[in-house]
């Protein structure tokens, strides 16, 4: 973290939403899709986030933002065990178990081939090649 989350009890939404960068309506959102982020709530309905949800939304926002992780994917990666070796996807007990099949499925979601996924000088070339192919349809024969 590049800051430090204030020394409070409680914090309200919008200043979660100001230490995080992240938008209100976002962070509703999240907690449908997270169990995980559960925020009390006050007597007038308001959401209360502890110093522990605020930590779990950076890193939330880390996975999807900086990441590139799908809304799966960092389900995914937060319900796993911070370890070297990545472990086979286990079955909860009120849940089928989990087929290879969609195993697979949910490792190809984990992160999306963005950032390394292409070199600029193959881009180049071939920026060059759909120029010369449109220059040689311009001409008529």
């Amino acid at each position: 973290m590049d800051f430090e989350i204030p020394d409070k009890l409680y914090y309200k939404i919008g200043e979660v939403a100001k230490f995080t960068g992240v938008k209100t309506h976002v962070l509703r959102y999240w907690e449908t899709e997270f169990n995980s982020i559960r925020p009390n709530k006050s007597r007038s309905n308001q959401r209360l986030y502890r110093k522990q949800d605020v930590e779990l939304i950076l890193h939330l926002k880390d996975l999807l933002y900086n990441q590139g992780f799908t809304i799966a994917g960092a389900r995914k990666k937060l319900r796993q065990k911070p370890t070297k070796v990545v472990a086979e996807p286990v079955a909860e007990p009120d849940k089928k178990p989990v087929s290879k099949n969609s195993a697979a499925a949910a490792d190809d979601q984990l992160v999306l081939p963005l950032a390394a996924s292409y070199d600029p000088k193959i881009l180049r070339e071939i920026r060059l090649d759909i120029l010369r192919l449109k220059k040689s349809l311009e001409i008529n024969p």
